[in-house]
Parts: structure tokens; sequence; C-alpha cells
């Protein structure tokens, strides 16, 4: 066997490196790299608790409102208060823009721009693909760049702005709207499920979020040219290439649940694997510190009391990412978590056929935005002029809290500690810290290092593109990988 490092990769958030062991063509054995350390966690430490508010989003520029939502809810709890109807519905209305957004960014200008490298310059999708997705140049890059930033408007109008917004607290949002605004709430949804429909899809959402099966998925993508939609564009590429043999990892999936409202949630908490779904213990979490670069009197952490003590010396660490774990075992976050936690039936049966690979990551994130764009249409429309959008609650001296969401990447929590009025402890899980996890004490290897297994080399390759593809399927953010 022979060694390759890959990386650093560009069109990621955050700095990744990815070491890999070759054989026969093919990834034998690899370990995820995450390279950066940034210490949010103990800067939280000895802060007011409504401060988390503050710092807790500028973790990330991209997943901002995610953070937001978790470090309110964790606060939340703390002080025993939960929004009203208008706040649940802003808020989800907020945190749904940013998801979606990201999403569509993953898509268009992360992940197809790849399809459009000089190595499959030879397949007869390519001259499409690289008038379409090269990098910065291509078609999709000025028409989504357009109608992404005429749907983010939405955060100006219900958030302020964005990234950073303060208009997220524990009991709701700090901004009322007017029946005026609400139309133009409705009005960007409109004018962006018309992009949908148009480019991404080439249909309409209600036909694309209601497809039950494989079978369906391609008789649908093979019933006009692949060129008429990017979403049929994508699934003849994977065909071609056989995505959905490339990526597998554990096909355990986790969902803390999103978009809350009524005492339910559009997409619930739970835990799916081959034995079928779960109820999600919370309790269950622990975070692994045997391979990362952090000091511990204890192997394996739960967040609530969990500590982040840099050590760069330590024996058999690789890694500034812990190793989250439930129950001991690893699982994937991300929208297909959701979607198969939620019983949607094609992601359920594109699991249940191929498991979690490059195909089936890609086609439950195009999915997710069908249903959460109709979603947010209805909240737009539940919205009430005039009623409570935020209540307030004063933050006890000594008191925990856990807020627990779903960002555009997965499963995303905050654990909060106070006491004498200041924050004790703060501990945070985002979703890449789940997938791009070091091996824990037992030696198991994280999602990602999981599904890098296998991935095939091309003759003379030093940046496989097979490695690239995998990666990318999990839309990562290493710079959430806080600690």
């Amino acid at each position: 066997m022979s060694r390759l490092i890959v990386g650093p990769f560009n069109r990621v958030e955050g700095d990744l490196e990815v070491r890999l062991e070759v054989g026969d063509g093919t990834v034998r054995e690899a370990r995820v790299v995450s390279t950066l350390y940034r210490g949010f966690e103990r800067i939280l430490a000895g802060k007011v608790p409504a401060d988390a508010l503050v710092y807790a989003p500028r973790i990330c520029g991209i997943c901002s409102v995610s953070q937001s939502v978790a470090a309110a809810h964790a606060i939340g709890a703390a002080q025993g208060i939960s929004p009203p109807p208008n706040g649940s519905l802003a808020i989800n209305v907020v945190h749904a823009a940013e998801n979606v957004a990201d999403h569509l960014t993953h898509f268009y200008l992360f992940f197809m721009p790849d399809f459009a490298r000089a190595t499959y310059r030879d397949e007869l999708w390519y001259e499409a693909v690289a008038e379409r997705f090269t990098a910065v140049k291509g078609t999709a890059a000025e028409d989504t760049l357009r109608a992404r930033a005429a749907f983010l408007h939405i955060m100006g109008v219900l958030a302020g702005k964005w990234p950073h917004t303060l208009a997220i607290q524990p009991g709701g949002s700090t901004r009322s709207v007017t029946a005026n605004e609400v139309a133009r709430l409705a009005g960007i949804l409109a004018a962006f499920r018309r992009f949908l429909e148009r480019r991404l899809y080439g249909d309409s959402l209600e036909r694309i979020s209601t497809l039950s099966s494989q079978q369906e998925l391609l008789a649908w993508a093979g019933e006009r040219r692949p060129e008429s939609s990017d979403f049929r564009l994508f699934l003849h590429i994977s065909g071609a290439l056989a995505l959905d043999r490339l990526g597998r990892a554990s096909d355990r999936f986790m969902s803390y649940g999103a978009y809350g409202r009524n005492g339910g949630a559009l997409f619930p908490a739970g835990v799916w694997s081959e034995t079928g779904l779960r109820a999600l213990d919370i309790g269950a979490i622990s975070e692994d510190v045997s391979c990362a670069w952090y000091a511990s009197h204890a192997t394996s952490e739960p967040p609530a009391v969990g500590t982040t003590i840099p050590d760069v010396s330590r024996r058999g660490a690789y890694s500034w990412c812990k190793a989250p774990r439930l129950g001991g075992e690893v699982v994937e976050v991300g929208a297909i978590a959701r979607q198969v936690v939620a019983g949607h039936p094609l992601v359920r049966d594109l699991v249940e056929r191929g498991g979690a690979n490059v195909m089936s990551r890609v086609v439950a994130r195009l999915v997710e935005i069908a249903l959460v764009v109709r979603a947010m249409e209805r909240w737009v429309a539940a919205l009430q002029p005039g009623e409570p959008f935020c209540v307030h609650a004063p933050t006890p001296d000594d008191a925990t809290g856990v807020g627990l969401t779903e960002a555009a990447r997965g499963s995303l929590g905050h654990w909060l500690t106070i006491r004498r009025g200041r924050i004790e402890t703060y501990q945070i899980v985002a979703p890449t810290t789940w997938n791009f996890s070091p091996r824990d004490a037992g030696g198991t290897p994280g999602a990602l290092e999981q599904a890098l297994v296998g991935a095939p080399l091309r003759e003379g390759e030093k940046d496989p593109v097979s490695v690239q593809h995998i990666v990318r399927s999990f839309d990562p953010c290493l710079v959430c990988t806080v600690h």
C-alpha cells in the first residue's frame, strides 16, 4: 500500500485534509483531519448567557441562523419558555431560508463543478456539464446566485440581516411583520418557486416532493432529456458514473427534528438503522477524544459535562474534531438522515437499496428543498400580524439547557450550564463533527472515514475525483467543528 494526502479542499467551508492508504487502485483506509481549532466553547465560558446569542452565530457565516436557533433553544430551556405561534413560524421561515440556500449553494457551486473537471472530458455528457457547471464561469453560477440573493431577501424582512441576526431569541422573534410584509414574503417565495421549477427540477415542487421510489425517480428522469433540468442532468451523470455505488458509510442515521410547531415538527426526531426506526435518546450522546488533540480525564464524555482543553501533544491524535457517538455507535446526519427518519418513501427506498451514497445524499438534499419551500409557503400564510411574536423571561442564576436543531448539514446541539448567572460550560456538537469524526477508543472510523474505503482511483491520480465526490456529498462545514 501507499499513502496519499488529499487537501486542502477548495469549495469547502474551512480547512480539511484527508490521509489515504491506497492499494490495488482503491482506498483501503482513510483518516479525516480537521486542521482548524477555534475554541468558541472556551470563549463563551464566563459570559452572561445572553452573550451566546451574539457569539454562537459567528461560528459560521453560512449556517449562522442554525447556531442562533440552537443557542436560543438552550437558553429558552434554561428559562423554561417557548415562543408563541408567530414566533415559531417566523423562526421556521428564517431557519428554512438559510438551510434551503445552503442546499442550493452546495449543489450548484460546490458539488456539481467537480463534474466539469478535465478528467471527464471524454464523457458524452461533458460538454453540457462544462457549459453549465464550470466553477464561476458556468451559466449555473449566475442563475443560482441571482435566485439565491432574491430568495434571501426573506432574511431582511424577518431577521433584519443575514448572517448573524439577533432577531432569534429564546422566546421567539423580535421582528414582527405587517400584512404588507406577509404579502412580500409570499411574493419572494413565488419567484423562488418559479426558479426551482424552471431550472432545478423542470417540474412542480409537488411532483418532486411526492416521488416515492427509485423506480419512479428514474422513470421521471427519463421523461425528458437530461439537459432539460439540472436535477435530471445530475441523475444522468450519476447513472453514467455509478454514484449510487460510491461512498457508503454506516447506514445509521440520526435527526434531532426540524422546524417545530404546535408541539410537532415538519421533520421529526429519531434514529434509523437496519433494525428500523427508534426514538432518539440524547442521554446516549457522548464525545470520544481518543484521536483528537484534547486533554481529558475520561476517554468519552457526555456533552453536558464535556471539556475542551487543547493538547497538541496527545499521542495517537490526528484531528481537532472530536468523535461524537450515539450509544457508542457511529451515525450519519444531514438531509438524508432527516428524510429517512421522517419516512420519505423515495429516500427510504434509495437507502434500503444502496445505503447512504453519493447519489442518495444529493437526491435527499434536492427533495428536501422542494418539501421545505412548500412548507415555507404554508408558514408565511399562517402568520398573524398584530399577534405576539416573542415572550420574555428572566434567566435563572443556576440552570442547564439543551438546544437541539437541524442545520442544512445535519444535527446541531448546544449544551449549556449556568452557575451564579454566568456560563460555566458550553458544549457544541456540530453536524460535520458527527460526519467527519476521527476514530474512537475502539478504533471505529467516523462516517466519512468509512465512506471513503473502497473509493476507486484512476491511473496517476493525486487528487482523486471519487474522493472529491464522496467528501462533497456530505456538504462539510469545517469551521463548525468549533472545539
